[in-house]
């Protein structure tokens, strides 16, 4: 590496800076941290109490300089035989989430975060149980197993991972939530929910009902 001649002025440094992080580039953290459910790297810095508060998982195998996915309009007919009480279909190497409401007046497309590795990935038919504003938060049981330092309730806020508004699903565990953490967006980057801007869920909880149809592809 050749040494410049002239101190590289602050404008420079920041224009250098920006330039490497659109190319995807980075200087290694002075101590990569892993999450040790997912075994995933996390980068970004601890802003709370869980896992997902302030980091952000990457899989290391796909591009992630982009934040969002590229999607496109679907039709329900292929997925769905009907579409009593609405319907969700969540596409996961799209990562989208598309709502169609029960008289097809209403269309929604909306980027997604989906899990993080296949281990923690969930497929097939279910449906909405139970809607909450405000959720809080509490690790499975094997969360805390693996990870005895994690807390064992997070109330509504800044740190809970499940955002402002939460899908309950009929599989346990699994939720369709916002979250504060807008970088997960469009990114392989939860432990198996599927994660909306905070927006975004807002209006997919005012549209769903209990019973809305969900398939996971």
């Amino acid at each position: 590496m050749i040494t410049p001649k002239k101190p590289v002025s602050r404008r420079k440094f920041l224009t250098a800076s920006v330039a490497m992080g659109a190319a995807g580039l980075a200087a290694p953290a002075i101590a990569q941290s892993f999450d040790p459910y997912t075994g995933q790297p996390l980068q970004g810095t601890a802003g709370g109490a869980t896992p997902d508060a302030g980091m952000v998982q990457y899989d290391a195998a796909q591009d992630s300089r982009r934040n969002i996915s590229s999607f496109r309009m679907q039709d329900w007919q292929p997925y769905f035989s009907s579409l009593t009480n609405g319907a969700i279909l969540v596409d996961l190497t799209s990562r989208a989430l598309h709502y169609w409401s029960e008289d097809q007046s209403v269309y929604k497309l909306f980027p997604t975060s989906v899990p993080v590795s296949a281990d923690l990935t969930r497929t097939g038919r279910t449906e909405i149980i139970k809607k909450v504003e405000g959720p809080s938060w509490a690790p499975t049981p094997e969360m805390k197993k693996r990870n005895p330092e994690w807390p064992d309730f997070v109330p509504p806020g800044p740190d809970n991972p499940l955002g402002t508004h939460a899908l309950w699903l009929s599989w346990q565990y699994y939720r369709i939530h916002g979250t504060h953490d807008t970088r997960k967006i469009g990114r392989k980057s939860s432990n198996g929910c599927i994660g909306l801007y905070n927006e975004h869920i807002k209006q997919l909880y005012d549209l769903t009902k209990i019973g809305t149809q969900v398939l996971l592809i």
